[in-house]
């Protein structure tokens, strides 16, 4: 199928709304980000983040190219429970909740999740999370980016490089010139937009293709997707919930914004945000199901949202799913490339190669690493590397592995350190291997079951007891 033939917009369309999208998030992303003039600003907004904006910034984080563009791919692949075993993904935010607070307390002078890992486990561990941690970061950066130029492709005919390339420059414009406070200011206009898009699809959806319609033509064409007892769909609807708890459980995307809200803040932000995207991606889910009574010919399973949606609603529809769907991506680049920064930042330059590095040393090296990560993105993005819900599910292992260290450790004084390094590192090693021997929905399921006996098996068998005024400390010594 030629790209440019099937877009629904007109490229000089596409080249125009990319154009207003750049121009708006840089100069916003300048102006909320010009009083970031010390690290702790830069980084962490201060630790001052209110209410608002951290429903906002949260909700906007997690409602990713994934949410509007795989759930509806899982949708026609998996059925009713793609749709709703994606919507679990919010359990993750409201569970996060507590430990949100709980982080806030423990560690009040913390930048990053590796603090926590190295403070609480130990150098082994800490560097075994790094490697999780930053092996997932870039893979959900390459996930972001592909999904960039997939959506700017179906919708427009713009070649697949050309947006990629134009979504990750953006991000990295404003994410440099303002760090987490311009990021979390234009989340919160990427929050407005994405609510008002998504119910404007919905209502739009139902008025031009009905219920009985859509449940009469997925019943004659695909009647496996209307099977509630479909294994692979059942063992998915789990493996996202673990999935989406070890994603947000461990990512410093996460923990970052803990460190970022107001003490008050942190529990009713994330579980405020946590209800408010579960039905997100029931939404975007049911669009899909509604390719067999469009009778569409889709040509990748990822490019079914955008599809339909330009399908049913016309040009107006696919302004409205292009700027949804850009404003998703862009809120979740910018907040990921600003956490894995601060990671790359405080963990691997400051904690293995220069302890001893001033604030405004730090902040001059958080800004090269920003361009980095970008353009690290760029270069694996160009060749398009499989579906995104294949390679984000990839990384489902890597953070299953890491929910019982951490939340053991946030809790548990007795928790083993040996035990936690093994959890992760046996977790993600079996989780891989069911990846690949029996499919991508059990992978986070397996590697998460397997990091939790060995955590309480070695918690049971070898307790050690834990200062938690340990936590206190933050700057790093050098590792040799």
């Amino acid at each position: 199928m030629d790209p440019v033939n099937s877009a629904i917009l007109d490229p000089q369309i596409g080249w125009l709304i990319l154009a207003i999208f750049s121009v708006v998030w840089v100069i916003l992303g300048w102006y909320w980000g010009r009083k970031a003039t010390e690290l702790e600003d830069f980084m962490l907004a201060g630790r001052n983040v209110g209410m608002a904006l951290g429903v906002a910034t949260a909700m906007a984080t997690w409602v990713t190219s994934n949410t509007t563009m795989a759930a509806p791919q899982l949708s026609l692949q998996l059925g009713i429970w793609g749709m709703v075993g994606y919507s679990l993904g919010s359990v993750g935010l409201m569970l996060f909740a507590p430990l949100a607070r709980r982080i806030r307390s423990l560690l009040p002078h913390g930048y990053t999740s590796g603090d926590f890992i190295r403070l609480r486990y130990g150098k082994t561990a800490w560097r075994v999370f790094l490697v999780i941690s930053l092996f997932y970061g870039l893979g959900w950066l390459i996930s972001l980016g592909m999904a960039g130029g997939v959506l700017i492709n179906a919708l427009t005919g713009i070649p697949y490089q050309f947006g990629m390339t134009v979504i990750l420059v953006i991000c990295v414009a404003y994410t440099l010139l303002g760090g987490l406070r311009a990021v979390i200011g234009t989340d919160f206009i990427q929050t407005i937009l994405i609510l008002v898009g998504i119910v404007a699809l919905a209502w739009l959806a139902i008025q031009h293709v009905g219920f009985d319609d859509i449940h009469s033509a997925v019943r004659e064409e695909r009647p496996e997707l209307l099977n509630l007892l479909m294994p692979a769909a059942i063992m998915f609807l789990f493996n996202n919930l673990l999935f989406g708890v070890g994603e947000i459980f461990h990512s410093n995307v996460w923990w970052s914004r803990a460190f970022a809200f107001r003490k008050e803040v942190g529990f009713p932000a994330y579980l405020t945000a946590g209800v408010m995207w579960m039905p997100i991606p029931i939404v975007a889910g049911f669009v899909a199901l509604s390719a067999p009574a469009l009778d569409l010919n889709v040509p990748a399973a990822d490019m079914i949202g955008p599809m339909v949606a330009a399908k049913l609603l016309g040009v107006g529809g696919a302004v409205l799913v292009f700027i949804v769907v850009f404003s998703a991506l862009a809120s979740s680049l910018d907040s990921l490339l600003a956490a894995t920064t601060d990671l790359i930042t405080q963990d691997i330059y400051r904690g293995h190669l220069r302890p001893d590095a001033s604030d405004q040393e730090l902040r001059k090296a958080a800004k090269v690493i920003v361009v980095l990560l970008g353009l690290s993105t760029w270069l694996i993005c160009l060749p398009r590397l499989g579906t995104l819900a294949e390679l984000l599910y990839f990384t489902g292992a890597f953070v299953a592995s890491t929910i019982w260290p951490i939340v053991a450790g946030l809790y548990w004084r007795q928790t083993n350190t040996t035990g936690a390094t093994l959890a992760m590192v046996l977790g993600t090693a079996v989780g891989l291997a069911s990846y690949f021997l029996i499919g991508f929905y059990v992978a986070a399921l397996i590697g998460a079951a397997v990091s939790m006996v060995v955590v309480l098996a070695s918690t049971w068998w070898w307790p050690q007891d834990f200062d938690w005024s340990t936590l206190q400390e933050v700057n790093p010594e050098k590792t040799q």
